[in-house]
């Protein structure tokens, strides 16, 4: 498992225009292994509009309650994965859709009584991933994850939990080579929005106490840091560009590369 990629896909890179799926599928072809963690914040909040359901964030994550768990499971775990794996398969990839849920991958527990059911992960349980990588195919991960610690008896088996954390623990927990970030943003930016191309875990906590990094970024830098106890790097990349993905792993430049202490100049 030491040679598997994770890669985590941002809601706002999906498009029509977008070339990430074609990326997936090479690589693959080329003997890769993947694993794609999607996000769909955009998506769950959109038919949460429908419903005249308005949405709170905390530092990136949603405040979520009853209502709105069921949303989230819906669409992110039923429509935004399955469009995700049925694209990878329509072009000729291996792909397999899944959630936390499935195989108790992702056990976790609710993050505070104010955040509602939205969740923190405890525990990765990898065999299911392994199974998947092992007969030839792409896991496609949605983050809705198991109730399964501290959980009430008439609370809903299910938690929201971050794709960004989601990610994180996954790339921990396989040992993965790397973990990459699809944002819609160039990178991590200082206070003047000048991209910094290499930070080590230090510069990212003083970033996050100065508040130069706030909102969606802090559960993608808090994921980046938690990988990097097995995972050598990890990369935030703009993946609205043509072929980020496939020029990532060629080793293409730009965005931000976050490495454990002893690797940063």
């Amino acid at each position: 498992m030491d040679k598997v990629i994770v890669v985590k896909l941002g809601g706002a890179i999906f498009g029509s225009h977008d070339t990430t799926i074609e990326d997936i599928v090479e690589l693959q072809q080329q003997g890769r292994l993947l694993i794609i963690v999607h996000g769909g914040a955009k998506v769950v909040t959109e038919w949460l509009s429908r419903q005249g359901i308005s949405t709170r964030f905390v530092d990136g994550e949603r405040v979520t309650d009853k209502t709105m768990l069921e949303m989230v499971t819906a669409v992110l775990g039923g429509l935004v994965n399955k469009e995700i794996v049925a694209s990878i398969n329509t072009l000729g990839g291996r792909a397999v859709g899944i959630s936390g849920v499935d195989g108790g991958l992702i056990k976790g527990r609710i993050k505070s009584d104010q955040m509602g059911y939205m969740g923190t992960v405890v525990k990765v349980d990898s065999a299911l991933l392994e199974a998947l990588l092992q007969s030839g195919y792409i896991p496609v991960v949605a983050p809705v994850s198991l109730y399964s610690f501290d959980r009430p008896d008439k609370a809903p088996p299910i938690l929201n939990i971050n794709g960004d954390p989601v990610a994180g623990e996954i790339a921990a927990a396989i040992g993965a080579e790397r973990l990459i970030f699809l944002t819609d943003v160039v990178g991590i930016c200082d206070a003047s929005g000048k991209l910094l191309p290499k930070l080590s875990p230090n510069e990212l906590e003083a970033l996050v106490a100065s508040g130069v990094v706030s909102g969606g970024m802090i559960p993608k830098i808090r994921a980046c840091l938690r990988a990097l106890s097995t995972t050598s790097t990890t990369r935030i990349i703009d993946g609205t560009q043509p072929h980020t993905l496939l020029r990532e792993i060629e080793g293409g430049s730009g965005g931000t590369t976050i490495q454990r202490l002893s690797m940063v100049d």
